[in-house]
């Protein structure tokens, strides 16, 4: 078994129900760097962060290269498992989509998450039978390559307000049947709701948290598996960032800055 192959292992059994997996999701190899030394047990990207990072918007606006170029980047970074967000795949079909998983393979990744949101005005979701095509794509695509990848299915109902449970529910189950490993519903941290998915999806399920959520602890409880802060550090970063300008272009003065890392703690982290 290579590297890799023992990295997919590792991050397939950190999916436990009860015991969530934690991600706070990077965006560069710094970003990655940072949340590992505060004790990741694996390291996912957004592709939120990542676009943004390279002047793009967020929803399938970023070239495949250049996504891909990135995870690379975090990948070699860390020596952790590293899940990547490619979004809908990067791609118009399921061939298409194939090939970004080969890439993503390529640059050390051992999980993607695939959303089934459309970002091209026919509507907020893909067919079922659609998305189900593309994940059997990625599936077979990381059979080739001989890595056991963690396929997280993204089901964006209640993101794009497309249904509430009973179709989270079909939709988890048509995804799992096509080759999916988990299934990730942003969009409600509703206790009951959270409850109701955990009970009603066959898989580990992931959900998105950040300010208004419940604990992780809450989430442990109700039987969540694996908890993403995908954007929401890249936001805050960016947030610093426009503080301080405003502060230093406004008032003159640099209070937003008093928080920050030094420089040589952020320098320590980036030596191998």
């Amino acid at each position: 078994m290579n590297e890799q192959q023992t990295l997919a292992q590792q991050f397939r059994s950190l999916h436990r129900p009860g015991e969530p997996l934690v991600l706070v999701n990077a965006w560069d190899a710094a970003s990655a760097r940072i949340v590992a030394a505060a004790g990741a047990r694996a390291v996912a990207t957004t592709s939120a962060g990542v676009a943004w990072s390279r002047g793009a918007p967020d929803g399938d606006a970023l070239a495949r290269d250049q996504a891909v170029d990135v995870i690379r980047l975090v990948a070699a970074a860390v020596r952790l498992p590293v899940t990547a967000d490619i979004e809908a795949g990067y791609g118009d079909t399921p061939d298409e989509v194939a090939e970004t998983v080969t890439a993503v393979l390529d640059a050390g990744a051992v999980g993607v998450n695939v959303e089934d949101a459309r970002h091209d005005g026919n509507g907020p979701l893909r067919p079922v039978d659609d998305q189900c095509a593309r994940l059997a794509a990625v599936r077979a695509a990381a059979d080739r390559a001989g890595i056991p990848l963690y396929v997280n299915a993204r089901v964006d109902t209640f993101l794009r307000g497309a249904g509430g449970v009973p179709e989270t529910v079909a939709r988890a189950e048509a995804y799992l049947a096509a080759g999916a490993d988990g299934i990730f519903v942003p969009g409600t941290v509703d206790p009951e709701t959270v409850a109701a998915l955990v009970a009603a999806v066959p898989a580990p399920l992931n959900v998105l948290a950040g300010p208004g959520a419940p604990p992780i602890a809450e989430l442990a409880r109700l039987g969540v598996a694996r908890v993403s802060l995908g954007s929401a550090v890249a936001e805050a970063a960016y947030a610093v960032a426009r503080r301080a300008a405003a502060e230093a272009f406004g008032a003159g003065t640099y209070d937003a800055l008093t928080d920050a890392l030094d420089y040589g703690t952020i320098n320590a982290l980036m030596r191998d």
